[in-house]
């Protein structure tokens, strides 16, 4: 049974406080009175209200005060003011120091009723929106993208850097590698995160639309545009437009997209008003971009106006200690999503995956693990239900032997290393108690909670 919403009533005047009580008790709220402002103030440490109302003048504290006291300890408690020697400019004054709202007296009861009910709806509405908000947050924030290897902690570093700046962002890397989650974690880390994150691809596009697309039409621009449309930099004004596969653009639109970098205004087709809108361009691209300039395929100029911060996402083959988080990661997502119970992948078939040389990448990675999910019969996948080409391990690697670790001419990325040894230990802790975290803890001769904690951290999620 859902609780009822606890309201306190501040009031110094007997009839008054009987009478509003009657009826928003009636009404089904949790009513809690207080006959001056000292009993409102205290009454507040001791309960968490839902909604204040409460009058004006009281002897002892006013409701000014009982207000100011309010938002600035329970800022998200909304406060009526209630009086009977209301004027335009109490009213005025009480709104700009943070009630919700003003009524007068003599009570219209009707009316209180409303206003408290619009007062609680507008407080539920704010708190998803805030839930809602952490949710898009939580989605896309850095701690979501997969990898512990030393390419991605570099990654991760840029990402933390460049993200609260407004610069402009090229995002380069072969097609599979997640250059749209970099864009993403990027957006959603910035301080534009609560605007509109729009992306577009320039490949995907016809180029007599693409224009369309960015910059909007006017009525009759052209045969088929019945009504005027607002195109992609109008729509994400204060926030982000992430242009991806950017090296297909044609040398026209190369030349518009410039002038809008430049002077971030441009018109819609068809139409001759100027339109200026705020917003930070991330582009992306799996061409060599440079070499492009040099072929007179990609204008030099624009080059360099989207070149201010690169990001070179590393491909799979190059981050190789990752592809066991990932296959993890992927079993869970899939499993979840399709309804499947839960699969794991046998050791083997793990070392084998972590040899291949991905030349699709994490896209590749997440489309193999999703057949193998689906068309795998057995709880276990094994190292025969792998594609033939990805069978580059042996049956026996599946208990390969510790090899000796030496420091070398070169040295040793230690922390790496370390990492890597705490993953695969903490995994086979977890597989051979079942996934009961107390009892592969005591193997790790760790506590539950810190076991937890590294798990989190780590983005380990088990049952594999």
């Amino acid at each position: 049974m859902a609780l009822k919403p606890k309201i306190l009533i501040a009031d110094d005047e007997p009839v008054t406080l009987e009478v509003v009580l009657e009826r928003l008790q009636a009404e089904g709220y949790d009513i809690e009175v207080a006959s001056c402002g000292k009993e409102a103030i205290a009454a507040a440490k001791n309960s968490s209200f839902k909604l204040v109302l409460t009058d004006l003048f009281m002897p002892d504290i006013t409701g000014m005060e009982v207000l100011a006291h309010f938002v600035e300890h329970y800022p998200d408690t909304p406060v009526i003011v209630l009086t009977g020697f209301g004027t335009i400019e109490t009213a005025v004054e009480a709104i700009k120091r943070g009630a919700y709202d003003y009524l007068s007296k003599p009570a219209n009861l009707d009316e209180i009723v409303l206003t408290v009910k619009r007062a609680l709806e507008h407080k539920d509405l704010k708190e998803q929106n805030v839930a809602l908000r952490s949710q898009i947050q939580e989605q896309h924030r850095l701690e979501k993208l997969i990898g512990q290897s030393t390419p991605m902690q570099q990654l991760y570093g840029i990402i933390k850097r460049v993200a609260r700046t407004d610069s402009t962002v090229l995002i380069t890397g072969e097609s599979g590698t997640g250059k749209e989650l970099i864009a993403n974690a990027i957006h959603f880390q910035s301080n534009r995160a609560d605007m509109p994150f729009v992306p577009i691809n320039c490949g995907a596009i016809p180029e007599e639309l693409l224009e369309s697309e960015l910059f909007g039409h006017e009525k009759g621009a052209f045969t088929g545009a019945f009504k005027e449309r607002r195109g992609r930099f109008e729509l994400a004004n204060k926030g982000t437009v992430f242009l991806d596969e950017i090296g297909e653009m044609s040398p026209k639109l190369q030349v518009k997209l410039l002038r809008f970098l430049q002077e971030t205004k441009f018109q819609r087709v068809g139409g001759s008003r100027t339109v200026e809108v705020d917003v930070r361009i991330l582009a992306a691209t799996n061409k060599d971009l440079e070499r492009a300039v040099a072929g007179n395929e990609f204008r030099e100029d624009l080059f360099y106006r989207l070149n201010v911060i690169p990001i070179q996402v590393p491909p799979l083959r190059e981050r190789a200690g990752d592809v066991s988080l990932l296959i993890r990661h992927f079993l869970n997502q899939h499993c979840l999503k399709k309804n499947i119970p839960h699969k794991r992948m046998s050791n083997a078939a793990v070392e084998s995956l972590k040899q291949y040389d991905w030349p699709g990448n994490v896209r590749e990675l997440e489309n193999v693990i999703e057949r193998l999910v689906i068309l795998t019969d057995s709880e276990e996948i094994q190292l025969h239900d792998l594609p033939k080409r990805m069978q580059t391990c042996e049956p026996v690697c599946a208990e390969p032997e510790t090899a000796p670790i030496e420091l070398g001419e070169d040295g040793i990325n230690l922390k790496e290393l370390l990492d890597n040894l705490e993953n695969r230990l903490i995994v086979d802790a977890l597989q051979r108690t079942g996934g009961v975290k107390n009892k592969a803890a005591k193997l790790l001769g760790l506590n539950r909670t810190t076991l937890i904690e590294k798990m989190k951290k780590k983005q380990i999620d088990f049952p594999l």
